[in-house]
């Protein structure tokens, strides 16, 4: 009886061991690689002077904050773009320090303003501060946001996603409600359990002057009524149309039925435990280019767990967005690494890309740039990316995707695999293993005794 409860739990400790800690070992370095995907490239030391948008006093002013640490793209880069497209905002990208910042699956960009540099320019607070999320992991980095979100806490604050996370650790949400994404909601809910925190709203109105939203393109709403308070409800529905952005019902009504984590999940854990063999995706950066179609790339790809995604452009300068975003390549196009596709995001990227896409197929070559928001001109900006991504990958990870940025839209067509061979089956393939270590491992030590007694009679 001793033996074979031995062998069971020999059986058992070999899957736990070799599976578990091989998904374990996985799983933290894709997350550290997506939320902490801090610059190992050199940057040049000449670096152009970066471009500022033009501060008009006339005009109130929003200050879009970054993190030291990290940022999460999409909370980061959308609501920037929308309130820059009104025209009716000084728009700037703000920072605890002037230097390289990333945005989270790697992409780098330079702030307009330092936290101090904001304050002397303004000498008061900025009318409105949007919040995305910032990882708190490193306390001695996040400080300073901490600290300047405190010192302007009466301005109008917009929290976008995780954002409201940071706002709850600032102690501005105590008493108030608020939102955040559904993969969060009960986690964040333990640890600030001084706020209402509301489950089924797209956003919440938690005060006066503030306002937060739950996961990814929950933002676009809350950021859209933002906009339908302070410069009318034309001005909103006009950026909504010029986005292709097919849910502003979500404005005016923001309550759905509320995501939770349940089975679906799995593809995800999967991805990002055992997708050993990713693609390495380079992103063409130009000149112009739409920040938000950019964000997608990010957004949809690298945080998949199932890509790497890689910034390039002809020389490692600030590219100046559409909107005046300075974004710092990773490589210039000569020292790329080994690439399985290059994207070039945007609607008007064939246009707008022309010179930096006849650069590289001059310099470069071998990978045929994708222009992947090509023929999409009336559809939303996440649409060809998600539908892409179930091409490259399967449907069960494009349903996730579109899950995570809560994206509620019935008009995605997913063609491609059902599932993951490879997450599916590297887990898998490593249980044989174990079992197969496990008997033989059985053979040569609890089975020897009998063995021998065999062999004797």
């Amino acid at each position: 009886m001793k033996k074979v409860i031995l062998r069971i739990v020999l059986y058992l400790a070999m899957v736990v061991l070799v599976v578990g800690g091989s998904g374990v070992l996985g799983y933290i370095a894709e997350q550290k690689a997506y939320w902490y995907a801090f610059r190992q490239e050199p940057v040049p030391l000449g670096l152009q002077p970066i471009s500022i948008p033009k501060y008009d006093p006339k005009k109130p002013t929003a200050a879009v904050l970054l993190g030291s640490a990290s940022t999460e793209v999409f909370d980061f880069m959308v609501p920037y773009e929308m309130l820059a497209m009104t025209e009716a905002y000084n728009v700037y990208a703000v920072a605890p320090t002037k230097s390289v910042t990333p945005l989270t699956g790697g992409l780098d960009l330079m702030p307009h303003y330092t936290f101090d540099e904001m304050d002397q320019l303004l000498g008061k607070s900025p009318d409105l501060i949007v919040l995305p999320y910032m990882p708190l992991g490193d306390p001695e980095k996040y400080q300073p946001v901490r600290q300047w979100i405190q010192k302007h806490s009466h301005t109008y604050i917009l929290s976008i996603c995780g954002g409201a996370i940071n706002l709850a650790d600032s102690g501005l949400l105590k008493g108030k409600s608020s939102t955040v994404h559904w993969q969060y909601f009960d986690q964040t809910k333990r640890f600030f359990p001084e706020t209402n925190w509301i489950r089924d709203q797209r956003y919440v109105i938690g005060a006066e002057k503030m306002v937060s939203s739950a996961g990814l393109t929950s933002g676009i709403d809350a950021t859209l009524y933002v906009i339908s308070k302070q410069l009318g409800e034309d001005k909103a529905k006009q950026i909504a149309e010029t986005l292709k952005y097919p849910s502003y019902h979500f404005v005016q009504h923001p309550q759905v039925d509320p995501y939770s984590i349940d089975g679906n999940e799995i593809v995800y854990l999967l991805n990002q435990a055992f997708q050993w063999n990713k693609k390495n995706i380079g992103v063409l950066l130009y000149d112009g280019m739409d920040d938000g179609e950019l964000s997608t790339i990010y957004d949809t790809y690298a945080a998949s767990g199932t890509s790497r995604v890689i910034s390039l452009a002809e020389t490692v300068q600030p590219i100046v967005t559409k909107h005046h975003l300075n974004l710092i390549p990773k490589y210039a196009m000569k020292e790329a690494p080994d690439l399985d596709r290059l994207i070039v995001p945007g609607k008007e990227a064939e246009a707008l890309a022309a010179g930096a896409v006849k650069q590289w197929r001059e310099k470069a070559g071998a990978t045929k740039p994708e222009f992947l928001h090509q023929g999409s001109a009336d559809r939303f900006m996440f649409d060809a990316p998600l539908e892409d991504l179930a091409r490259q990958e399967d449907q069960l990870t494009a349903k996730y995707g579109t899950k995570r940025l809560e994206y509620r839209a019935n008009s995605l067509r997913f063609e491609g695999m059902p599932f993951s061979v490879e997450s599916f089956g590297v887990p898998l393939l490593l249980a044989i293993s174990a079992l197969a270590a496990a008997f033989l491992i059985e053979r040569r030590f609890i089975g020897k005794d009998g063995r021998q007694m065999a062999s004797q009679k």
